[in-house]
C-alpha cells in the first residue's frame, strides 16, 4: 500500500473532498499541542493563508518568531498540509460544519478549529478569485460598452471631443462635450475605447479595456459575425 493510499473523506452539504495520508499527518502534527502551542498554531495558520495570497512566493514566509523554536521539519510538513487543506476547502466551497467535522477527525480542538475557520472566512473571497484565475473555463462576456473619441486642436491647445454611447436595458444614452467659442485647427483620426464586461469561472466580474481605429473595429465586427454564422451552422448539423 502506498503512503498516500489511506485517505480521509470529508463530506458535507457543500463539500466532498479527500485528504491524502501525508496531508493528514501534517495536520495531525499541527493539532498536537506538544508540538505547536496555541501561539505557534495561530502563527502557522496565518502564514499559510498569507503565503497563498502573496503575488510571488516568499522564501521567508516561515521565518515567524513564534515558529523559531519548533522543529523545522514539522513546521514545513504542517505548512504544506495546511496549504493543501485550504485550497481543497476553497475549491469545494466547504462550510463551517464540514470543516469542523474534518478537523475534529484530525484531532483539532474546538479552539483551534475556531482559529482556522476565522482565517478561512477572512481570506476565502480572495482565494476563490485566485483559483478562478487558473480555472479551465475562459471568461464569458456579459456586456459591451464603447466610446468614440476624437482629439482636436483648438487655438493651439489640445482638447477632446467625446461621443460616449452605451446601451443599458435597451436605453441609449449619448453624452457630448465640445468647447464653445473656439476655432478648430485640426481633427485627428477618431478611435474607439471598448470595454468588455466579463465574468470568470468563480463568478467574479472584470472589465477588459482596449482601443482600436474605425478600420480595426470593422475588422473585429466582421470576424465576430463570421464566428456567429459558424456557430449557427454548427448548431443546425
Amino acid at each position: 500500500m502506498s503512503a498516500d493510499s489511506s485517505r480521509v473523506r470529508c463530506h458535507g452539504s457543500l463539500c466532498k473532498m479527500e485528504l491524502s495520508e501525508s496531508v493528514q499527518r501534517g495536520l495531525k502534527i499541527l493539532a498536537d499541542p506538544t508540538v505547536f502551542d496555541q501561539r505557534g498554531f495561530a502563527a502557522l495558520v496565518d502564514v499559510s493563508f498569507r503565503s497563498l495570497n502573496a503575488a510571488h512566493g516568499d522564501p521567508t514566509v516561515l521565518d515567524h518568531p513564534e515558529l523559531k523554536n519548533i522543529d523545522q521539519i514539522f513546521v514545513k510538513q504542517s505548512h504544506t498540509a495546511v496549504v493543501t487543506f485550504i485550497l481543497e476547502s476553497v475549491k469545494h466551497n466547504c462550510d463551517k460544519s464540514t470543516l469542523s467535522s474534518c478537523l475534529e477527525e484530525l484531532s483539532f480542538s474546538a479552539e483551534r478549529i475556531d482559529v482556522f475557520y476565522t482565517a478561512y472566512e477572512k481570506h476565502k473571497t480572495v482565494l476563490v478569485k485566485l483559483l478562478s484565475c487558473i480555472g479551465r473555463r475562459l471568461p464569458e462576456i456579459n456586456d459591451v460598452s464603447w466610446r468614440l473619441q476624437y482629439q482636436i486642436k483648438v487655438a493651439h491647445v489640445t482638447e477632446e471631443f467625446s461621443l460616449h454611447s452605451f446601451i443599458q436595458k435597451s436605453k441609449l444614452l449619448i453624452l457630448f462635450y465640445f468647447p464653445t467659442e473656439c476655432t478648430v485647427d485640426k481633427v485627428d483620426e477618431p478611435f474607439y475605447l471598448i470595454t468588455l464586461n466579463t465574468e470568470n469561472e468563480g463568478g467574479f466580474s472584470e472589465d477588459v479595456n482596449f482601443t482600436c481605429t474605425v478600420e480595426q473595429l470593422q475588422d473585429l465586427v466582421g470576424k465576430l459575425k463570421d464566428a456567429a454564422k459558424s456557430m449557427e451552422r454548427a448548431s443546425q448539423m
